[in-house]
């Protein structure tokens, strides 16, 4: 008797480009989550592949060299297609690529960018009237360059369904994870992350990372006592008149003086800091949902599930069965 083996599942097809003057991290991050076999999953895993404009040698930070068989043709054919940045923030995007985002997107695939790569997805239209995020240190840059976009310096990714973008190079893995979880659920996204040694889910946005100045030693920071007063607080009604009183402002001056300290709203912070607050219990606790939310200091649990699903992707109750999943 002959045993004929199952043909291979095949799975959704990711394809990178590969530019001259590029870090192997940029492409590396995208070719360890989308690029490496993961059997013990047992999903039909990415097809990728790493391309560039034309076939062959693409020269690299360091004096190395990365040799593919791949060009526009393959990266144009794929489900995802993912532009890990480009040469030059202040340069033309080649007009080659431009063409092929446009068609691939027209066609109903995925468009992602990381880093700089916004560049590239902004050149070709493809974020006009759109949120988008690119490296921090960009972001002004690529508001003044694409003014119909609507750049998001203090997020790590958006998501907005067709079209991705991620913040600087490591916020790439936050946005390829939810890539993961977005095509095969929280289980698998937290099975690679955790392969990663990763956290399956990375708090904040990159405001925390942006250069500001810090008070000198000995001088005090009226709106961080707030936050760390507030932090203690999360399950009390806060409002942005207290804080501003506890930082002895007026809420007009609070206001400008946390923005430009922490690149977000009040509001927006705390709503973040009750999330992130959440975690723990539906991690390690059976508590009811609406306990937790009335824990963490939201009004309802409706109220709750709404920030939660847009913060971390998935809803409470999903998140705690995920978890526990690990």
């Amino acid at each position: 008797m002959t045993i004929v083996a199952a043909p291979r599942r095949r799975g959704p097809t990711v394809a990178v480009l590969a530019y001259e003057g590029m870090t192997g991290f940029e492409v590396g991050i995208v070719t360890e989550v989308f690029g490496l076999a993961r059997p013990e999953l047992d999903v039909a895993w990415y097809e990728f592949a790493i391309c560039a404009a034309r076939p062959g040698p693409v020269r690299m930070v360091g004096g190395a060299t990365m040799d593919t068989a791949h060009g526009l043709a393959t990266f144009a054919a794929a489900e995802t297609l993912i532009v890990p940045g480009v040469p030059d923030v202040r340069g033309e995007v080649d007009f080659d690529l431009v063409n092929v985002l446009r068609a691939a997107h027209a066609r109903g695939a995925r468009i992602v960018s990381i880093c700089s790569g916004a560049f590239a997805l902004a050149a070709a239209g493809l974020l006009d009237g759109r949120g988008a995020a690119t490296h921090w240190r960009y972001a002004d840059l690529l508001r003044e360059r694409f003014p119909a976009v609507d750049v998001r310096p203090d997020v790590l990714y958006l998501d907005g369904g067709d079209v991705l973008t991620s913040a600087g190079s490591a916020a790439g893995l936050d946005l390829c994870l939810h890539l993961v979880r977005r095509d095969f659920g929280p289980t698998v996204a937290n099975a690679v992350a955790r392969r990663l040694v990763i956290p399956p889910h990375r708090d904040g946005g990159q405001a925390q990372f942006i250069e500001a100045p810090v008070p000198p030693d000995g001088d005090a920071d009226p709106v961080a006592e707030s936050m760390t007063w507030a932090m203690a607080r999360l399950a009390e009604p806060l409002t942005v008149a207290a804080l501003a009183a506890r930082a002895h402002m007026s809420t007009r001056s609070y206001l400008r003086h946390f923005a430009r300290r922490t690149g977000t709203s009040p509001v927006r912070w705390l709503i973040a800091q009750r999330v992130q607050a959440s975690l723990p219990l539906l991690e390690s606790t059976a508590t009811p949902v609406e306990e937790v939310a009335s824990a963490v200091g939201f009004e309802t649990a409706v109220t709750f599930r709404h920030h939660f699903a847009r913060a971390m992707r998935t809803s409470p109750s999903a998140y705690r069965r995920a978890f526990r999943d690990r």
